[in-house]
């Protein structure tokens, strides 16, 4: 038997792993479009590769996905974030989980997961052929299927193909897949941070606040975590997780949005309020910039104190209640206009790709064309930060390898 993995990334190195292992005599080919393999791989989590999360249930890990999670979760008790740790630990690779359930190799170095993978090709006589792009696809008689390659009309034919080519930055990238009556959901980016262009806020630069909810204006959308500043506006977990929940809402608004940022992460404005007024009481004759209501960092409060033209030399005694209601506003619901987006090109993750209405999810082969497998992000499936993409590649790579009908 003839198999070829279309995808070079991990989720198509993780396929042709696991194909091997269970077909031990079958030929089996891993053709990359581009000249170096499991790139995305190699730069996650600062290059540290953050391999999965360390969620405890099924439910919590599917809760990562804003599109595919619900579906995903009889997969995951097939090949779970726990299998993905289990797996790496058998071939020598030893993980931690940090206190945000991010699970790391022990190396802190994707070198370590990217030289594992790539040993175990070389152990079970994985061909490896680098600068293949797919051009188009042909279904032949006998249902094998005829790959043909670049634009010189290379071909190979296979009996079973996997297509991991990962998350699509134009749409042209999926008409071979489009042509073979496959439906498509047009892909765009998830997972981007916020341009707050001309905005004060970015002299903080570099500032990371704990404990914050984002939400977006005239919409549902809000997500809570921590918040980086960045000189170009806002990134961190908690506006990564909103781009990714809210992607195709902001695309929608051409990523020209307003949002709040409660910078304590608190509901309730009375509560806040009550709380502030407490801490006014016991610093009375103190200067209201040295006070750090809330443990928020004194850089954020001084830039809020400043927002609000209280004059720093002010005192706790002499605040007025116009300047108290203006203070707890701006800590429960400030606002700021985004106006764009930035993505991290190596780490593009999107939304959208092949839909599921289109896959036999319980053996990840196409309801179209038999004998055509699908794993990774290809599919219109994508998580949040944390190691959920990358878990969604080792599940569908896992269950595409078992090349059930």
């Amino acid at each position: 038997m003839k198999v070829a993995v279309i995808g070079g990334g991990a989720a198509g190195f993780f396929a042709a792993i696991n194909t091997k292992e269970n077909f031990p005599d079958s030929e089996l080919i891993i053709f990359e479009k581009s000249y170096k393999v499991l790139a995305k791989l190699r730069i996650s989590g600062g290059g540290r590769c953050n391999v999965t999360n360390n969620c405890k249930t099924i439910d919590e890990l599917c809760a990562g996905y804003p599109r595919g999670g619900r579906k995903l979760k009889g997969n995951f008790f097939t090949f779970s974030n726990q299998d993905t740790i289990k797996w790496f630990k058998n071939r020598g690779v030893a993980t931690y989980p940090q206190d945000d359930n991010r699970v790391f190799p022990v190396s802190n170095d994707s070198e370590t997961i990217i030289n594992c993978l790539m040993n175990e090709c070389t152990r079970l006589g994985i061909k490896i052929k680098t600068g293949y792009r797919v051009n188009s696809v042909n279904v032949l008689n006998d249902s094998r299927l005829e790959v043909i390659f670049n634009d010189n009309g290379q071909s190979f034919i296979f009996d079973k193909v996997i297509v991991a080519t990962g998350g699509a930055s134009k749409d042209s990238s999926l008409d071979w897949l489009e042509k073979l009556n496959h439906k498509i959901e047009k892909p765009i980016p998830s997972l981007f941070t916020f341009k707050i262009p001309n905005d004060n806020i970015v002299k903080l630069m570099g500032l990371s606040v704990e404990n914050t909810k984002v939400s977006i204006q005239s919409t549902n959308l809000q997500q809570s975590g921590s918040l980086l500043i960045t000189h170009w506006g806002f990134s961190g977990p908690a506006v990564l997780k909103l781009s990714a929940f809210g992607a195709r809402i902001i695309q929608e608004m051409n990523y020209q949005i307003k949002i709040n940022v409660n910078w304590i992460n608190e509901n309730s404005y009375d509560y806040a309020k009550d709380q502030f007024l407490e801490l006014l009481a016991d610093n009375i004759n103190k200067q209201i910039i040295n006070l750090r209501p809330f443990s928020i960092p004194s850089r954020l409060w001084h830039y809020l104190v400043a927002k609000n033209d209280i004059s720093q030399s002010k005192t706790c005694r002499e605040l007025s209640k116009k300047e108290l209601n203006r203070i707890v506003n701006v800590l429960t619901n400030d606002e700021y206009t985004v106006r764009g987006r930035t993505t991290f090109r190596e780490e593009f993750v999107t939304c959208g790709g092949v839909s599921l209405e289109s896959v036999n999810l319980k053996t990840m082969q196409s309801k179209k064309v038999k004998n055509l497998y699908f794993a990774g992000e290809v599919l219109d499936i994508d998580g949040i930060t944390g190691g959920y993409n990358f878990q969604n590649a080792w599940t569908s790579g896992f269950i595409a390898a078992k090349l059930a009908d």
